[in-house]
């Protein structure tokens, strides 16, 4: 193993959200499809505080949330939309911690990102969190001791888990620092968010002891305000990526950064040969003139995003195709 990344040479994961309702039955798809760096997955489907934003709102220490017809706002006192979503938390943990008795490697969790969050969630009096730079720096704070609260209780769970890998989930933050994220009211933009803020801001996060990735879906990943922010991983969708990325990816390469590759569709799709599904990395390698050496232990393989969309039965051979090519980058990265 590489001392520098926990996990070993040729490893695939996910990004973390699965479909259906029966969480023990996809903590053993992870653990069976991903056993180089399994996950606790999210099941969105099963409805209020299942979903990202729920999820990690029920983190927070002293910001209690409910549901509005807009979506998420901050509350007076904690309600049952915020007791469901912890609910949904434990049971998960309690499936995990049974499941993965006997673990020993590294262990991944998920969150949202306090810059989607803040996007995300509506002020008691109707403006979004991300109006209100106190509000957020109060979001942030609550964030950093909520989640690092939670890596502790994993920790206790697995207690073979090797290294807390923490996925910091930011799909929302381009956004944030275009200045194109809505007004509650839908009608106008929130003002752009200065990119050393949104970077100090989104490391305050990270847990002491863990290995941060930050995850993006979206197009324009700002690969410099994640490393400024101290991420020391990267998770995209290889297919969103352009040629007018690959400087700052290069940068982030060479400053030892791990890249997590989205390379296999999210939903139902005909999943091609391993060789075709590990190519966006071997070429993206070769292109920035790193040594292949180096490629199948810098880079996971993962889907493009999260598989809540996906069936079951995709899902699970997303994962097992991931792992496969893995591999690829290990026997025949391309040199």
């Amino acid at each position: 193993m590489n001392s520098q990344y926990p996990w070993g040479v040729a490893t695939a994961t996910g990004v973390g959200s699965h479909p259906g309702e029966d969480h023990a039955e996809a903590v053993r798809v992870v653990l069976g499809e991903s056993p180089a760096l399994p996950y606790l997955p999210e099941l969105p489907a099963r409805g209020v505080g299942a979903d990202m934003v729920g999820r990690t709102a029920s983190l927070l220490l002293e910001m209690p949330v409910e549901v509005q017809p807009s979506g998420w706002r901050f509350a007076d006192r904690p309600g049952r939309d915020l007791k469901r979503a912890r609910d949904h938390l434990i049971r998960d943990l309690d499936a995990l911690e049974e499941a993965a008795q006997g673990y020993e490697g590294p262990f991944k969790i998920q969150v949202c990102g306090p810059w989607t969050l803040a996007g995300a969630v509506e002020l008691r009096h109707g403006d979004k969190t991300l109006a209100d730079p106190g509000a957020v720096r109060d979001l942030v704070e609550s964030l950093a001791e909520g989640l690092a609260a939670h890596v502790a209780d994993v920790r206790r769970r697995v207690p073979g888990a090797s290294q807390i890998v923490v996925q910091i989930d930011e799909p929302g933050l381009p956004g944030v620092l275009a200045g194109t994220v809505p007004t509650a009211s839908g009608f106008g933009r929130l003002a752009a968010v200065d990119r050393q803020v949104a970077a100090d801001r989104l490391g305050a996060v990270f847990p002491a002891g863990t290995f941060a990735v930050v995850h993006c879906c979206a197009p324009a990943v700002p690969f410099r305000v994640l490393r400024a922010a101290g991420a020391a991983g990267v998770s995209l969708d290889a297919h969103l990526l352009n040629r007018r990325d690959e400087d700052a990816i290069g940068e982030t390469v060479e400053a030892g950064t791990a890249l997590f590759l989205g390379v296999v569709p999210g939903v139902d799709a005909r999943l091609p040969d391993v060789g075709v599904v590990a190519g966006p990395a071997v070429e993206l390698w070769r292109r920035l003139g790193f040594p292949a050496a180096t490629l199948a232990s810098q880079v996971v393989l993962t889907p493009a995003c999260g598989l809540a969309g996906a069936s079951p039965a995709y899902a699970r051979a997303a994962l097992a195709t991931c792992r496969k090519a893995a591999r690829v980058l290990q026997d025949d990265p391309g040199e």
